[in-house]
């Protein structure tokens, strides 16, 4: 099926997540711009259709609808208000769609800046991982005006598994995303620290993970990132230190109400202590790695 006008969309931003969303668009039928600071990673996706733009003003002045979907909330600034960033050449008429785990003050405070240039904003965090991402199966946590929904809600489902509406004020999503990471962080902690007492205590690692996955312990993250410390794959889908700053976040959050956080604390030092060690850039699951003692598995 065609996609309804306007059929013009752009993706900032071609990491794991980002091209999946820019792949499930442009299956959708819309022509889908690009950029990314990465060279050659906008020209690779055009290949297979699409318009390979050099910077986010040039994508965001042939598009109403421009995504971000960048590291951080810093990435983001540079979107927006940097060199050639998009926020001049946005018209009035278009949205910036945000996808990023950020501070929702900032988020807010954000919105409210580009929002005085023109254009509207979506607070729009997504969860899900890369292959939902290429099959348009993403869950995104939104909140904008009735405004930024009319433009562009049919990008968003094709997007997106899940579009949930948390309320006309950017930063209610970014906290949503926020308390999910809470869980993710503290789930594959969790997962670490398990398979780390299981080899820990001489039990084959491969029986650990069939027997957990099949019983009341499972957790979506002990499933999904413990194959890669069996297959000793600590390439990264989602790299220790965006824990290190997600947790981060959630601790922030929580601390600006003097809410306590013993959890999230926790298995914040786990990520830490792993990127201090040398791991910041492999998958979260080296985590795991800060355990002493234990023989991890070996790649064939």
């Amino acid at each position: 099926m065609n996609a309804s006008p306007p059929t013009h969309v752009g993706v900032i931003g071609l990491g794991a997540m980002g091209r999946g969303m820019a792949q499930s668009l442009r299956k959708a039928g819309y022509l889908v711009h690009v950029c990314d600071a990465l060279p050659g990673a906008a020209e690779a996706f055009a290949k297979d259709g699409g318009v390979a733009c050099p910077h986010p003003a040039a994508l965001a002045a042939l598009c109403p609808v421009v995504i971000s979907v960048v590291v951080n909330a810093a990435q983001t600034e540079q979107v927006l208000f940097g060199e050639h960033g998009a926020a001049a050449a946005m018209q009035a008429q278009s949205v910036f769609v945000m996808c990023s785990t950020v501070d929702p003050n900032w988020s807010a405070a954000t919105a409210a800046r580009l929002q005085a240039m023109g254009p509207h904003y979506l607070d729009a965090p997504i969860s899900g991982g890369a292959a939902k991402a290429a099959n348009g199966q993403i869950t995104m946590m939104t909140a904008g005006s009735a405004a930024a929904y009319a433009l562009c809600e049919p990008m968003l489902n094709a997007m997106a598994g899940s579009v949930y509406k948390l309320g006309e004020q950017p930063g209610a999503g970014s906290k949503v995303k926020i308390i999910n990471q809470l869980l993710a962080g503290v789930h594959i902690a969790a997962a670490a620290e398990a398979m780390a007492l299981g080899l820990r205590e001489g039990v084959d690692p491969n029986a650990l993970y069939e027997v957990i996955t099949h019983s009341a312990g499972n957790s979506w993250m002990f499933e999904n990132r413990m194959p890669h410390v069996l297959a000793a794959d600590y390439t990264p889908l989602s790299a220790v230190d965006i824990f290190v700053k997600d947790l981060g976040l959630v601790l922030d959050m929580a601390r600006a109400s003097k809410f306590p956080l013993p959890l999230s604390s926790t298995a914040h030092q786990m990520f830490m202590q792993a990127s201090t060690a040398g791991f910041a850039k492999e998958d979260d699951s080296a985590v795991i790695k800060i355990f002493p003692g234990i023989q991890l598995p070996s790649q064939p």
